[in-house]
């Protein structure tokens, strides 16, 4: 456990006696809570607030006090209206008292003055929060301080259709040996391009079905940076690197993947929807995603099976430089600067008893989210969830975080942009890669190490 996780400071014991006070009152509250990236199966983030707060009400009662929380919810599915709408309520003083939204918000907001550091008002040595997994509150982390809790856990495997994959054919235990192979480097993006390929000329796939990756920009794009050797940021300076080789192969290996036709030049920007619906109709070879998507395609498009239908694994090294690795994406609770310091509080708390092992597992087993801390392995709900077990043990000691750097949004953009025009052909990947450059050293300078 690291120092900054153990540092409990005088504001931080201030707030919690403010946060007794306030329940000697009897005073009602009410706390906002919004969050982005929000659907059918993810309600827990919100309705565990709700949750908290009823127990927190209770144990004012227990106490022959009185405590009346209301807590006032609203979610929306996507992220950048999410985003734009919390910028304009913290601009005008009415963001909600709770945000939940992804990690790399942390950094520009907490220098935009939109948050309070959770570590004032919080106790990460004792419980709940002293079992959360220590690389998650690092996630959570900014700048030498904790800004937030996390609220899930999750990694984007890589996935394979086993059924096309006998078709090509590999037997059983080949098949279950893959995801060890792929640990272990045997087994490359350009392995399974040959695999991809084999599908569709064996006539197992239609064409330009062979590998389906991600249908829009996300987090997932930088694993497979990482596969060909890219850094993100180095660890001594905090520094953002931009890696020309690492990017050069990562955007010749969607190119290549283009040419060879398992995957159409055109294919980025396509529909979520449509993607979810092959992926449960076994009508692609190869694709990645997120965890959260087994619970999608159960619950929203009739996939039965999985586990005899789909193998998984991490996402596969590129070259001798890389490495087979996932990514996290944790959500966080974060505490708004909106509000009195004892609403900080009372929000602070209601995240606390959140972050509760029981009321965090209703949300990762329905969800397809993984657990955020040790004790939730003991949670009958979720150690009894196959791919909850599962996906934990083969996925989260490999995970990294994109970094909570205030500039990396630009970078992201960039590397994006690059990727686009290489994989359209609308230039050669050396074009991209130096338009990429280009675009990193106009909007940070000095701020992001060029290799």
């Amino acid at each position: 456990m690291t120092t900054m996780k153990r540092k409990i400071t005088v504001a931080m014991a201030a707030a919690l006696l403010s946060a007794t006070a306030v329940a000697a009152q009897a005073e009602d509250y009410t706390i906002t809570v919004w969050s982005g990236g929000t659907g059918d199966t993810s309600h827990y983030r919100v309705d565990a607030i709700e949750m908290a707060a009823d127990l927190l009400e209770r144990e004012a009662a227990v106490r022959g006090e009185e405590l009346n929380i209301t807590v006032e919810k609203q979610v929306w599915s996507g992220w950048d209206d999410f985003k734009q709408a919390v910028t304009l309520a913290a601009e005008s003083g009415t963001a909600p008292n709770i945000i939940v939204t992804g990690h790399e918000d942390i950094g520009p907001w907490a220098q935009a003055g939109i948050l309070r550091p959770v570590e004032d008002y919080v106790d990460f040595d004792v419980w709940p929060l002293n079992q959360l997994y220590d690389n998650l509150v690092e996630v959570s982390s900014y700048d030498g301080q904790i800004w937030g809790i996390p609220q899930d856990a999750e990694s984007r495997p890589f996935f394979m259709s086993r059924a096309h994959l006998a078709e090509i054919g590999y037997s059983e235990d080949e098949i279950d040996a893959l995801p060890s192979q792929i640990e272990a480097g045997e087994y490359t993006l350009y392995d399974m391009l040959e695999d991809a390929e084999a599908m569709q000329d064996a006539g197992v796939v239609e064409a330009g079905m062979a590998f389906a990756p991600r249908v829009s920009n996300g987090p997932d794009y930088w694993q497979f940076y990482q596969s060909f050797g890219g850094e993100m940021v180095d660890p001594e300076s905090g520094q953002l690197i931009f890696d020309r080789q690492a990017l050069t192969d990562m955007y010749q290996f969607f190119v290549d993947a283009a040419e060879m036709g398992v995957v159409p030049a055109t294919y980025l920007g396509g529909d979520w929807d449509e993607w979810h619906r092959n992926v449960a109709a076994g009508s692609y070879g190869m694709w990645h995603g997120g965890t959260w998507h087994k619970s999608q395609w159960e619950n929203q498009f009739e996939l039965t099976d999985f586990f005899d239908k789909i193998a998984f694994s991490l996402i596969p090294a590129g070259n001798e430089n890389g490495r087979a690795n996932t990514i996290t994406h944790p959500l966080v609770y974060l505490i708004s600067a909106t509000g009195t310091d004892d609403e900080a509080a009372i929000a602070a708390e209601l995240i606390t008893i959140a972050s509760e092992p029981r009321i965090n597992s209703l949300h990762a087993v329905e969800s397809g989210h993984l657990a955020i801390g040790e004790a939730q392995a003991s949670v009958p709900l979720y150690a009894n969830d196959r791919w909850s077990t599962e996906a934990t043990e083969a996925l989260l000691p490999h995970a990294n975080a994109i970094p909570n750097n205030a500039d990396f949004g630009a970078y992201w953009d960039a590397m994006y942009q690059g990727l686009e025009a290489a994989w359209t052909g609308t230039s050669s990947v050396e074009d991209a890669v130096n338009m990429a450059q280009a675009q990193v050293e106009a909007d940070l300078g000095d701020g992001i190490i060029i290799r």
